[in-house]
């Protein structure tokens, strides 16, 4: 009994409440409020809920994209800027980061798959999993 209370609790922690994801939407270019304060905390007025469809691909995660201007290039003066965005499945990076770089510039993309998870300066474990985690172990009485 304690073990089939123990997995109602886990999928009722686990079940999202729709379909659609919820991320942070902004560019630092356009908002400073974007890169985030002292503590990397952004402002809830940013958390956007993501369309269903874009191009016939639907959103499934947020992105945090860290861009850089090395050196001039096509009138383009050296800078940085973040953007935060939804996005679609990519398997291969999902919950990952990776780099890509070209002449002048460079950029790292993060993408995460929970609401609102591109806040954070670095892709976090789901809070479902935690909270998952610590009701087996619970159960289990460790």
């Amino acid at each position: 009994m304690q073990y089939l209370l123990g997995l109602i609790c886990l999928t009722a922690i686990c079940i999202e409440s729709g379909l659609a994801i919820s991320c942070y939407e902004c560019n630092s270019a356009l908002d400073k409020r974007c890169i985030g304060d002292a503590n990397n905390q952004l402002s809830d007025d940013l958390r956007k809920p993501c369309p269903e469809k874009k191009d016939d691909k639907p959103y499934t995660l947020c992105r945090k994209i860290k861009q850089m201007i090395d050196f001039e290039v096509n009138g383009l003066q050296p800078d940085s800027r973040v953007i935060r965005t939804c996005g679609w499945e990519d398997s291969q990076y999902k919950n990952r980061c990776y780099q890509r770089s070209g002449f002048g510039g460079r950029q790292e993309v993060c993408a995460c798959d929970g609401n609102n998870c591109n806040g954070s300066s670095f892709v976090a474990a789901s809070m479902s999993l935690v909270a998952g985690v610590l009701v087996l172990l619970k159960i289990h009485n460790f």
